[in-house]
């Protein structure tokens, strides 16, 4: 059985394949090359699983796989002092199309001028798994605080200036290891696989 992740975030992609390492997975890029699936929905649900279908519709219409699971994520960093931003917004909170370097800095000076240099803050993640014309999700949160700078250069997105409770490192310092024990989307992943092993 193949998996097919619904990303083209390099990042998710390395991760999800670090966390799902006893199957084989290819991604939508890998059958459909460079395609964008608009993300509109007002839940990390919603998009995750509007990407879901989408990439389960084109695989049956196009007939590329027969045995197939469809898993995409939807994800992000929440901060309660920012109105809990920037939420769903969290991959393009500078801008559409913007980098980790922009959201950060776009974060960083907004707690600046709150005058915030640290406040807790948590990540949500929904996996939506589609497989026979079923979609399932589960979700994974992960709590801390954001620090108003960058500190490391592991991880992705907003890993360098996000604590961990019970860590004093940023998740950009932390090994990866540790990432894969702890985060939202190692606890939504976990949950996931539980229900692709019922699958027959």
């Amino acid at each position: 059985m193949t998996i097919v992740l619904a990303s083209t975030n390099k990042g998710k992609i390395k991760e999800l394949k670090t966390l799902l390492p006893l199957f084989e997975i290819i991604t939508m890029k890998d059958l459909f090359g460079d395609i964008d699936i608009i993300e509109d929905g007002f839940t990390f649900q919603e998009n995750a699983i509007k990407k879901c279908k989408a990439i389960v519709d084109m695989i049956e219409r196009n007939q590329v796989l027969e045995d197939f699971i469809v898993i995409s994520d939807d994800s992000g960093l929440s901060v309660s002092e920012l109105n809990n931003e920037p939420n769903i917004y969290s991959a393009r909170y500078a801008r559409e199309g913007a980098s980790d370097e922009e959201n950060i800095d776009k974060l960083i000076k907004n707690l600046k001028s709150k005058n915030l240099k640290t406040t807790p803050a948590f990540y949500t993640a929904c996996i939506a798994i589609g497989y026979k014309k079923n979609i399932y999700t589960t979700h994974g949160w992960f709590y801390g605080d954001v620090i108003d700078e960058v500190r490391g250069d592991g991880g992705f997105g907003y890993d360098p200036m996000f604590i961990p409770t019970g860590y004093k490192q940023t998740l950009g310092e932390l090994k990866d290891e540790i990432k894969k024990e702890i985060s939202h989307r190692s606890i939504a992943i976990k949950l996931a696989t539980k229900i692709i092993k019922t699958f027959k």
